[in-house]
């Protein structure tokens, strides 16, 4: 895993962010094991974190993160106007805006990052869970949506490297 002293500015803010939201590496981890595990059986952890601190240096997924998770802040906070605020208070299914900004960072790593995504937004495994329970009192519209497509991307990323070496 990178040194925080290796980041800049940019991916330190959006790595503190999501830790700030209750988002560990190590759950993004668990998110692209459970993924890739049937397709690699001896993956480990640490190859899934690699990939995720891959996907998390690219500015296009750092601005993402910075983007989401401050929607969901000023969401929290009621500092959005209505309706827009009950919409994304109620994460409401129809919205589907918080998908098409994921889709931003699944979009780095080729289409198998959509399968990847479309199928862990389903389930909602370990984390993505956590998060989308709205019984918290927390606002992660975003921030669910955004995990998914880190691990869906790190995943693409590590299926892809895979298929290179074999």
């Amino acid at each position: 895993m990178k040194n925080f002293k290796e980041m800049d500015e940019v991916e330190r803010k959006a790595r503190k962010l999501l830790e700030e939201r209750g988002v560990t590496m190590d759950d993004i981890a668990d998110l692209v094991y459970f993924l890739q595990s049937k397709y690699h059986p001896a993956l480990e952890k640490s190859e899934c974190l690699e990939n995720i601190d891959r996907v998390l240096a690219k500015r296009e997924v750092q601005n993402t993160i910075l983007t989401g998770i401050e929607l969901d802040i000023l969401a929290e906070q009621g500092q959005i106007q209505e309706p827009l605020l009950r919409i994304l208070q109620q994460d409401e299914g129809l919205y589907g805006v918080d998908e098409v900004l994921a889709l931003s960072i699944v979009n780095v790593y080729g289409s198998i990052g959509f399968t990847n995504y479309g199928y862990i937004d389903k389930e909602k495994p370990g984390i993505l869970g956590t998060l989308n329970d709205k019984s918290s009192g927390k606002v992660h519209t975003f921030l669910d949506d955004i995990v998914g497509a880190i691990a869906a991307a790190a995943s693409s990323r590590l299926a892809h490297r895979a298929a290179n070496t074999e």
